[in-house]
């Protein structure tokens, strides 16, 4: 991703989350607002934490028996990225949040990676050097 995309993302995220909020504010209230960010925060970090518990037992469970536990470590990252924008507040962030926490977001997302990588390796961007 180049610098430009993660600057505008970097500034340009927070003054919409912030106008959302604002826009929040005006239609329910101050308290409503403030109730409905927090609310998300809790909710977001118990299933955080219950799916991050079941991932990382997964992930024993296939190492256990000798297979390289690739999916549920991506599963892994996307509930730790999840986490991160759960306990940002606003309102992007936190549907962004909730959708990693999706089992079916989560497998989409990695097909979509997984065809990224092979597009690159195809194209010879990404060199493999397999070794027996």
């Amino acid at each position: 991703m180049p610098l430009s995309y993660l600057i505008a993302l970097f500034i340009g995220l927070p003054i919409v989350e912030l106008a959302l909020l604002l826009e929040l504010h005006g239609a329910l209230g101050f308290l409503p607002t403030i109730a409905l960010v927090l609310l998300t925060g809790v909710v977001g970090a118990a299933l955080v934490r219950r799916q991050g518990i079941a991932t990382l037992l997964k992930i024993q469970r296939e190492m256990s028996i000798g297979t390289v536990p690739a999916p549920q470590m991506m599963d892994g990252v996307m509930i730790l990225i999840a986490g991160a924008l759960l306990v940002t507040p606003g309102l992007i962030t936190d549907v962004s949040g909730f959708l990693l926490l999706v089992p079916y977001v989560r497998e989409q997302i990695r097909l979509w990676i997984g065809k990224k990588i092979e597009a690159k390796i195809r194209s010879g961007y990404i060199q493999v050097d397999v070794k027996h």
